[in-house]
């Protein structure tokens, strides 16, 4: 097993760098916020009578969506949908705000809903680092925001997430957020530097506790539904796309009403299982309650973690969980002894489905 607290050893394993990608987020979300209040929105996109935003896109390009209509549950006053296909929902159309989101520009499914809102004469603006996406929106004279390319897509949420804050607030559908930007950058940061960063020793870091007790186990992530849905989600992933192994969610109280019974088996499996239980203080008091109940019950045969998380405001405390799971999916990929960046499956998909165009 690697250790966790040689740096020269975790590099020979992380050979593509991850790692320091995630070290360095908190400066990507600082430059993201300042592209998106760099970025113009058009005059004739503001005061439209939009009743729907519309997200589209796929993997890491469409997280950060996914957190953004977690996070503006309490505040914004129209529904925000993340579309996830090749085609979309019959209401999108010229009273709908649509936000075509491609890091590399060339994902397929964004391209064909792409068409398809152009099509209903949807609002459109594009973030991306380029690609086909770029050329599309030049030729239609859709507004892009442009954000840094060249690495992967799951390593660009900043990008994905904190360019839109602004360009909402200039929409006028949610409040200045600089100051609460400003906090939880500042917070990520001294989190990282005395916590889950690579420099915190394993016995003193809270990512590197995290990924040594999944280490080996099927792990099953929960949380509250309100503000927390999406960040078990980012975990989901990163721990798939980094670490390579396979995990699964759900959201309380729903699971309550069904997945709770099926921790009775099969028996034989749930001492490999190990659950972890996102927490926060936007619980609802009986979403914590049952929380707790639960939690007594899994314990009873399979390993519980339970993260809380930490920060000066909401934005701050989503962020200090998605920063958290980040670093220990990286760490758990190299006690697995696996390069956390490629992701040959996705690449040799890709190329399969490239025979049938």
């Amino acid at each position: 097993m690697n250790d966790l607290d040689n740096i020269d050893q975790m590099k020979k394993t992380d050979k593509s760098g991850m790692l320091d990608l995630i070290v360095k987020f908190p400066d990507q979300c600082e430059n993201a916020f300042s592209i998106g209040k760099d970025f113009f929105v058009p005059q004739s996109y503001i005061g439209a009578g939009y009743k729907n935003i519309v997200f589209s896109g796929l993997g890491g390009s469409a997280i950060g969506a996914d957190l953004l209509r977690s996070y503006l549950t309490d505040e914004i006053n129209i529904p925000i949908f993340v579309n996830r296909d090749y085609t979309l929902p019959r209401f999108v159309g010229k009273d709908t705000l649509f936000l075509a989101c491609s890091y590399s520009g060339y994902t397929e499914e964004t391209l064909s809903a792409y068409a398809e809102a152009r099509q209903k004469g949807a609002k459109i603006i594009a973030i991306t680092s380029g690609g086909k996406l770029e050329v599309l929106a030049k030729e239609d004279k859709v507004p892009v925001i442009y954000i840094p390319g060249g690495n992967p897509p799951r390593s660009a949420l900043g990008y994905s997430f904190f360019s839109w804050l602004d360009v909402l607030h200039k929409f006028g559908f949610i409040d200045d957020r600089t100051k609460d930007v400003e906090e939880t950058i500042a917070d990520m940061r001294e989190f990282r530097d005395n916590v889950i960063g690579p420099q915190v020793p394993a016995d003193k870091n809270i990512a590197k506790k995290i990924a040594a007790e999944l280490s080996g186990k099927y792990v099953i992530i929960y949380g509250a539904n309100k503000h927390i849905d999406s960040i078990i989600v980012r975990w989901r992933g990163q721990l798939a796309e980094n670490a390579k192994t396979l995990a699964s969610t759900h959201v309380f109280p729903e699971l309550n009403h069904n997945e709770t019974v099926g921790w009775e088996g099969p028996k034989k499996l749930l001492k490999d299982f190990t659950a972890v239980i996102l927490r926060d203080e936007s619980e609802h008091p009986r979403v914590a309650k049952r929380i707790e109940i639960t939690k007594t019950m899994i314990e009873k045969e399979s390993k519980v973690i339970e993260l809380r998380s930490k920060g000066r405001n909401l934005l701050s405390r989503m962020f200090n969980l998605i920063n958290t799971g980040d670093f220990a999916s990286c760490y758990l990929a190299i006690l697995n002894g696996v390069d956390p960046t490629p992701v040959d499956r996705i690449s040799n998909l890709k190329k399969e489905l490239s025979k049938f165009r």
